[in-house]
């Protein structure tokens, strides 16, 4: 997904809004596939973080856990295992029937995978923001790319080049903006990855014929993937990069789930991250303009307590 934290001035710029809902968005407003918070306001040069930070235990235990390593490669494991079954079924397809504009038979095999935290492991830039008590805003994560200090998330180099042996095209369907994609794309085949040119990187503000984006949504780039591949699986660590979510609220996203239930683990592969995403801002009714206070606040009461 690719980022944590949403990109909303980015998605402004563009017009889009993938449907990340904006500062004071209802409730109903489709989020970011990957969605970070929007930058809150710098603190004083001398001022030191105060208080408990909601994403320390987060992104300790993707940093430090073996439990978050075994559960990324039991997930690569488990996708590589199903390959040779995608292949032989010529009628396979992980794209909804909605984002398949054409017939998938006997086009080109493809993987899509989003980029953050399910290809490259971004932790280093969010542990930053926990040291310093901050929060994601675009020019710091526009530094952090342009780094190309990201490593692969484990087990995924050896699961794409697993698909690469067998003449799957890796596809990086990522709200990354497009002018990342050269650091990105340099930082994936530093990882390991496997990048057969540059239009294997489908970023945020992929022009797509005949398909208006809804905010930073991926349904268009993904419709545009399946106009040349048949899509064997997709790759994420939210929701919206399977599917395209439209209200982003619990009985919005359970909806999706309860539909595609049978899709996971098949044909779509979920990643742990619980350092950020679209299902945080949920709890908070997407509105990144809330004060760092209020929006813990309305998580607390989001918890459930079994009374």
């Amino acid at each position: 997904m690719q980022l944590r934290v949403p990109l909303t001035v980015l998605a402004c710029a563009l017009a889009l809004a993938a449907c990340k809902p904006q500062p004071g968005a209802p409730a109903a407003a489709a989020p970011a596939a990957d969605a970070k918070p929007a930058a809150a306001a710098p603190p004083a040069a001398d001022a030191k973080p105060t208080g408990a930070d909601d994403n320390l235990n987060a992104v300790l235990w993707m940093q430090r856990s073996v439990e978050y390593r075994a559960s990324a490669e039991t997930i690569y494991r488990a996708a590589a295992d199903k390959l040779d079954a995608a292949l032989k079924q010529p009628n396979w397809d992980a794209l909804v029937p909605d984002e398949r504009g054409n017939a998938a038979k006997g086009l080109k095999p493809a993987v899509v995978m989003d980029v953050d935290e399910t290809v490259l492991d971004n932790s280093p830039y969010q542990a930053r923001l926990v040291r310093d008590g901050k929060e994601y805003d675009e020019v710091s994560w526009d530094a952090w790319v342009a780094e190309k200090k990201a490593k692969p998330v484990p087990g995924v180099v050896e699961f794409a080049k697993a698909a690469q042996a067998k003449g799957v095209t890796i596809l990086y369907l990522s709200n990354r903006a497009v002018h990342l994609k050269d650091a990105t794309l340099a930082n994936l085949r530093s990882a390991g990855l496997p990048v057969a040119d540059d239009s294997v990187f489908l970023g945020l503000g992929t022009v797509v014929d005949g398909c208006e984006q809804n905010g930073s949504e991926k349904n268009c780039r993904r419709l545009l993937a399946g106009k040349q591949y048949r899509v064997l699986m997709q790759f994420g660590d939210q929701i919206g990069d399977f599917v395209q979510v439209v209200a982003n609220t619990p009985e919005g996203r359970d909806g999706l789930l309860e539909q595609y239930h049978d899709w996971f683990g098949e044909r779509w592969w979920m990643l742990p991250n619980p350092s950020y995403g679209s299902w945080e801002a949920m709890t908070f009714n997407n509105d990144y303009s809330q004060s760092r206070d209020a929006r813990r606040e309305a998580k607390r009461k989001a918890l459930d307590l079994a009374p």
